[in-house]
């Protein structure tokens, strides 16, 4: 065997495995969606690089929407509580996965974060992925939408170096938009890169911290489930 044979047989190796891993994965999402769908849970997975303002989002977001509606989080890091003990310190359900080495959360992950917190009927679960902008968009978790966050912070050409996470995503959040005018970035370049990418993207413009845009991310959360 020479070594262009050798490598044609690698590459059919690599392939298969992959094939395999996402075969089950796909098959526990299955499951996951059914489980959701039968208890008429909304599900969002959220997607982002580090620093964007995932947590933050969710803090804000759950404070103006407990009340209305019960509220769960799982939480995606390598390593810490830390994200999962802010979100319990909101007194709702959180479950913290670390995922050690991997970058992104799997189905079989989600799948045993429910047996955990046992979620309401009518309920809205989040899932905080890993930051990450490459590999939580390949891996289907069940849920109803992909929701990618990108802040103002990051600049206006991440949907153009990162395609994938943005052509996989139903939502995008622009986040940190009162720091706009204080950086390069510029909201409209940054909406139409990502639209280029994806145009049936939904678009939400916000400031976690500063409120600014919460009102319309919250309430097209509480229609989504009725």
């Amino acid at each position: 065997m020479d070594g262009k044979d050798k490598y044609i047989v690698d590459e059919k190796m690599i392939i298969a495995v992959e094939e395999d891993i996402f075969s089950r994965n796909n098959a526990i999402a299955d499951q996951n969606k059914t489980y959701f769908e039968s208890k008429n849970i909304l599900c969002l997975n959220l997607m982002s690089s580090p620093g964007s303002g995932k947590t933050t989002l969710l803090e804000e977001t759950i404070r103006r929407i407990k009340g209305q509606i019960p509220v769960y989080v799982i939480e995606g890091d390598q390593q810490t509580s830390n994200d999962a003990d802010r979100i319990a310190a909101l007194e709702v359900g959180a479950y913290q996965v670390n995922t050690g080495m991997g970058c992104h959360l799997e189905a079989d992950m989600i799948s045993k974060a429910l047996l955990q917190l046992d979620p309401e009927n009518g309920a809205i679960v989040f899932i905080e992925n890993v930051g990450n902008l490459v590999c939580p968009a390949m891996y289907d978790l069940g849920e109803a939408k992909k929701v990618v966050i990108v802040s103002t912070t990051e600049g206006d050409d991440k949907p153009l170096k990162y395609p994938y996470m943005f052509q996989e995503a139903d939502v995008c959040i622009i986040n940190k938009v009162d720091l706009a005018p204080y950086l390069n970035t510029d909201i409209a370049i940054l909406r139409d890169n990502a639209l280029k990418v994806n145009h049936n993207l939904q678009f939400f413009e916000l400031s976690a911290l500063r409120g600014q845009g919460m009102d319309k991310w919250c309430r097209w959360l509480l229609s989504r489930n009725d």
